[in-house]
């Protein structure tokens, strides 16, 4: 926390803000029972908690969209009511959400300006508009032109200007849901300067992320939930990533890799020479049955262009690929499919779902082109799969007809998994597999990738968590600018060497 809030709060000052004691109920639901949450002046303070545990029903009870049934609201001291969204705003508190809430067809200038439009003469200033715009996102170190419709910039920097359009209007308290989901390390760099400038103006931030990394990074303290009720409130500098994922799923970040004795069988993938100008040198890999190989390495070094590459989805320019001694030419996904290959995709929003469509229909459409006459299962059969796949994966859905949009994370990212089992792939790629997911479901994630493996599968692992990538894997291959630099059995595998071969070191 800023020096201000340290200072504060050894001297015993009061909260900015005091949820005390909220419970809610829906039918049939506890929702929220009997939770407490304290926020300090310049305080970014964590709320976590696997999906379900409350989180979202808490902070639309601060900012006015549902009612608390039971429990109090203090701001400065003073009990409030927050009937409305329109009265948490009054009070100096905002949300910024995933889904951006910008006015796409408007500039970010008017955007900033909405209902207020600065006037010369009687005449929309534009240039002052603009002028203005600008030099807020500036000290925010966002460089955007103002003029820019919203609509035509990428969605990460839609991201940033809806922050920025938050700390514009004054906000008091800002609640930042999974902020970084969207954003390239890069971006996210900038928006923990923002919340670092937020501190030290003595503003409050609530933080909700799934990523613990993010949380010991920037967070100063941390309340945890667990199926609606307050466990633990803790300063983040006194625990460990174990401590916080022990809190809020009953086990450790260590237990959810538990000891699983390599059994690699015949070669399932060969990579000779693989090339690819500007993207790929000269790779050279080998993946066997019942393996787990990681792949790590730091931002543009190539690990997602590799998988592309086996997948069929971008080309390479020279080099040989062998799918279990058989000599294969990627040239496209549909044809790397029929050879028994899957890519899990890290966006699997845009490139692994259909959204607006149910699990049931998401979870044959993979299976129905391979395999189907005309690209069409007959209907008894499409059930089964889904049926089939729901039971195994413990896809929590009130029905297989229910759209993907709906589902949490986690059972998004099941829903992929069961599409690809469905056509039983004998070589799987996951690319990132566990962001944007909560810890629960990471770890029912790291179990289907054993699984996967046991059952004699070969799987590569893209990851950028070093925790997960060294947890899970039985070999890490490391990247650097398209350049594999070096290959590391799990028994040796440290966060710190991992580390000096990403950047291009020897080990």
């Amino acid at each position: 926390m800023s020096a201000a809030a340290q200072v504060m709060q050894g001297q015993g000052a009061q909260p900015f803000l005091r949820l005390e004691h909220i419970s809610k109920s829906y039918p049939g639901v506890r929702a929220l029972s009997d939770v407490t949450l304290d926020v300090m002046p310049g305080e970014v303070h964590a709320l976590l908690g696997e999906n379900g545990a409350g989180k979202s029903t808490l902070i639309k009870i601060l900012m006015g969209v549902v009612q608390r049934d039971e429990g109090s609201i203090h701001l400065d001291g003073e009990a409030v009511e927050i009937r409305s969204p329109l009265r948490a705003q009054a009070l100096g508190l905002a949300a910024v959400y995933q889904d951006v809430t910008l006015a796409q067809p408007l500039t970010v200038g008017e955007n900033f300006f909405l209902g207020h439009l600065p006037r010369k003469r009687g005449m929309v200033d534009w240039g002052h508009m603009r002028q203005e715009t600008e030099r807020f996102l500036r000290s925010l170190g966002i460089m955007t032109d103002a003029r820019m419709r919203v609509g035509d910039l990428p969605i990460a920097q839609q991201q940033l200007i809806a922050i920025a359009k938050v700390i514009w209007g004054g906000a008091k308290l800002i609640v930042f849901d999974e902020p970084t989901a969207l954003l390239t390390n890069a971006e996210t760099d900038i928006l923990f300067g923002i919340i670092e400038k937020l501190k030290q103006e003595g503003r409050c931030v609530i933080y909700i992320s799934h990523r613990l990394e993010e949380i010991f990074r920037i967070c100063d303290s941390a309340t945890i939930l667990k199926d609606g009720g307050f466990v633990r409130r803790v300063q983040v500098a006194d625990v460990t990533e174990d401590d916080i994922m022990a809190m809020m799923v009953g086990r450790s970040l260590e237990a959810a890799f538990p000891h699983r004795p390599p059994t690699p069988g015949a070669v399932a993938l060969e990579l000779s020479g693989i090339t690819a100008a500007g993207r790929l040198d000269n790779v050279d890999l080998t993946l066997r049955q019942g393996e787990i190989l990681g792949l790590y390495g730091l931002i543009g070094a190539g690990r997602t262009e590799l998988l592309r590459v086996i997948f069929g989805a971008d080309p390479m320019d020279s080099g040989e690929m062998r799918i279990a001694g058989k000599t294969v030419v990627p040239r496209s996904p549909l044809g790397m499919i029929r050879e028994g290959v899957a890519l899990l995709t890290e966006d699997r929003k845009h490139q692994s779902l259909a959204l607006q469509l149910d699990v049931h229909v998401n979870m044959n459409l993979v299976v129905s082109q391979n395999q189907g006459r005309f690209g069409l299962l007959e209907g008894g059969k499409e059930d089964a799969v889904t049926k089939r796949f729901i039971k195994a994966l413990n896809i929590r859905t009130p029905s297989p007809y229910q759209k993907v949009l709906n589902l949490s994370g986690g059972n998004q990212q099941k829903v992929v998994i069961g599409k690809w089992l469905a056509a039983d792939p004998r070589i799987v790629l996951f690319d990132e597999p566990t962001i944007g997911v909560d810890v629960g479901a990471r770890v029912e994630i790291y179990g289907l990738i054993h699984r996967l493996a046991d059952e004699g599968r070969a799987v590569i692992v893209v990851s950028s968590y070093l925790p997960e990538v060294i947890g899970i894997s039985d070999r890490i291959a490391v990247m650097h600018k398209g350049r594999i630099m070096g290959i590391v059995d799990k028994e040796e595998a440290t966060e710190e060497k991992l580390l000096r071969l990403a950047s291009g070191l020897a080990a």
